[in-house]
């Protein structure tokens, strides 16, 4: 007499109900990845909004770069030692390799930076889980691992409260970086215009005193002239001077007819000057005209100095004149 058995069909060690549905795989790498990423991106606008190498871009770059650690702590570290990252924990999953023990760092920093490959294939490798019967990205097939559902009473009980943290925080960074950011070009743009309004009504004034003399007071005129100038553009005009002085030295006199701010920042400014004149005595008197473009330089004692003078047009007679 023989005995019948029923055959029973081999079940996968991991059943579909005790995997991780998609939806919530998002939430979770949303709550570990979005505040960080909104933190280092007000980080880095408010970097690009401060002067280079100054203490705000210190500040800015060394925030950006605790959040980025943090966020690789709490991706790697914190689930190879404790099996979850403050996502995770919050919606109830883990990440496991498939005989169900914790993957270790390493492992979880290569899936991390596998994820890249999920990007890099139109976003098809993060939608893969939900025709995949394991419910596998494609970071996930490569490394063995899979995400599944952990039970209410194995969850961290501070898993909502420090969740409440993250978020406060990363909005409380996201907030004041804004507001250096808005700050810092607020008061850029307020001391461009103080100074843009500066050399409009001082410019003219400089240049023209700059490059009138008089042979009578030559010295004097020149060493005028030189004290409206930075050490930069000094020796270059006091050489002009000298070959003036060498020569047969006349009145030459000049005004400024118009002129055009072209670039202003806090301490420094660029502009365009319309110049008449004119140059000789009273019998060889002959009026000129010229443009030139001159850069202007703020000094410690806060005085606008010439840095810069190139003659787009050089002095010639002026209208009917030969």
């Amino acid at each position: 007499m023989v005995a019948e058995t029923d055959t029973v069909p081999a079940v996968e060690a991991t059943a579909p109900y005790s995997l991780a549905r998609w939806h919530i795989r998002a939430a979770a790498f949303a709550v570990d990845v979005l505040p960080s990423v909104a933190v280092v991106a007000t980080m880095i606008l408010g970097s690009l909004a401060v002067p280079l190498r100054s203490a705000w871009w210190s500040l800015c770059v060394a925030v950006a770069a605790t959040v980025i650690l943090l966020t690789l702590i709490n991706r790697t570290v914190w689930p190879a030692n404790r099996g979850w990252s403050l996502g995770r924990a919050l919606v109830g999953i883990t990440v496991v390799r498939r005989d169900g023990n914790c993957p270790g760092v390493g492992r979880l920093l290569l899936r991390d930076l596998a994820h890249v490959l999920d990007t890099l294939a139109v976003f098809v490798g993060w939608l893969w889980p939900l025709w995949d019967s394991r419910r596998r990205t494609f970071a996930d097939l490569l490394l063995r691992t899979e995400v599944r559902r952990v039970e209410p009473n194995q969850r961290p009980a501070v898993a909502r409260r420090l969740a409440a943290i993250v978020v406060a925080t990363a909005a409380a960074l996201c907030a004041g970086g804004a507001a250096l950011s808005f700050t810092v070009v607020f008061l850029h743009e307020r001391a461009s215009d103080q100074t843009r309004a500066a050399i409009q009504a001082q410019g003219p004034k400089i240049v023209a005193e700059m490059l009138t003399y008089d042979p009578k007071t030559l010295q004097q005129d020149f060493a005028r002239a030189r004290s409206l100038t930075t050490d930069k553009y000094r020796d270059q005009l006091a050489k002009q001077q000298e070959v003036v002085q060498k020569g047969q030295p006349v009145v030459n006199e000049y005004w400024v007819t118009n002129s055009a701010v072209k670039s202003a920042t806090p301490d420094r400014a660029e502009m365009l000057l319309f110049l008449q004149g004119h140059r000789g005595g009273e019998k060889q008197q002959r009026f000129i005209t010229a443009t030139v473009r001159v850069a202007f330089a703020k000094s410690p004692d806060a005085r606008w100095l010439v840095d810069d003078l190139t003659v787009v047009t050089k002095p010639k007679p002026a209208k009917g004149q030969k």
